[in-house]
């Protein structure tokens, strides 16, 4: 229950920074996209530094939701990021909460608690081998880069969706990394400072705060944050399943499994078409370089 918590907490603090960092993303300058030069411009504002605060608050969160239940539990709770990220829009003036979309939420919530009783995951004991690593992030690594070299010849809300999905497949890598780096701390801090798996997480972690910059410039939150809440969980089962031998349930179970990953889309659908979040854009009008 307490990894649960947490990881509803963690999903919480991603939808702050989301919704900081896209205010402050949004008025860079297009010609800044895929370069360092948006980063620097973003660090002279402190609405995306909120934002990374809240971030560093989520990646804290999350570490001590891994230490305690597997990648299989922990990373669905972050699609609770998406509710979140509606009602704190709906809190900023001059909004209000009745614009929330809470057919949607609820839709959403449904499907989530739903994939998780029915799916019951179950943390693994395995220890990633260096082979099983190799493949794990190849096939991450070129998934997101065809990714990328689409998005980088198209521009609008379909690179937003493009970026968003790259980016939640580097965070479920960086949650995989994270994962192992946790169960060094049993071992104490000189463990965890000596294991290669801490170094890669930050690598991991890095890239894909790079992407998701470039993602919340590219398109609004009504594309990049339903690309992000479906695509995490969906790969960090895949992760969970495939290098620390996590479970989840079969047999007549996947039924009910589908029908609740259907809903979690059907209700991020329904959110995305929100005018709350199609007008969230006008609120800070991009500058152009």
């Amino acid at each position: 229950m307490t990894a649960v918590i947490l990881g509803l907490l963690a999903g919480a603090a991603n939808a702050l920074a989301s919704v900081l960092q896209r205010r402050a993303a949004a008025t860079a300058p297009e010609a800044d996209a895929f370069k360092p030069s948006l980063i620097v411009d973003l660090l002279r504002q402190p609405l995306w530094l909120g934002g990374v605060g809240a971030l560093i608050a989520a990646f804290v969160l999350q570490a001590a939701a891994l230490s305690m239940a597997g990648l299989a539990l922990v990373q669905p709770l972050m699609a609770s990021e998406l509710p979140f990220t509606m009602i704190l829009i709906a809190w900023l003036p001059p909004r209000g909460l009745r614009q929330v979309p809470w057919t949607g939420v609820a839709v959403l919530t449904v499907g989530l608690a739903g994939l998780l009783v029915a799916a019951a995951p179950s943390e693994g004991l395995g220890v990633p081998g260096p082979g099983e690593w190799i493949i794990a992030t190849a096939a991450t690594a070129g998934c997101a880069a065809a990714l990328v070299a689409a998005a980088w010849t198209i521009r609008g809300p379909v690179r937003g969706v493009l970026l968003g999905v790259t980016t939640s497949l580097g965070f479920a890598l960086t949650a995989a990394f994270m994962r192992t780096a946790t169960r060094a701390f049993s071992d104490g801090i000189v463990a965890v400072l000596t294991s290669w798996e801490l170094y890669a997480m930050a690598v991991a972690g890095v890239a894909s705060l790079f992407l998701l910059q470039n993602a919340l410039q590219s398109g609004s939150l009504v594309a990049v944050q339903p690309a992000l809440t479906v695509a995490d969980p969906v790969a960090s089962i895949a992760l969970g399943v495939g290098l620390f031998d996590e479970s989840i349930r079969t047999g007549p179970w996947i039924a009910a499994e589908i029908v609740s990953i259907a809903a979690i889309l059907l209700g991020s659908a329904v959110i995305a078409r929100s005018p709350l979040l199609h007008d969230e854009r006008a609120v800070t009008p991009a500058r152009r370089g």
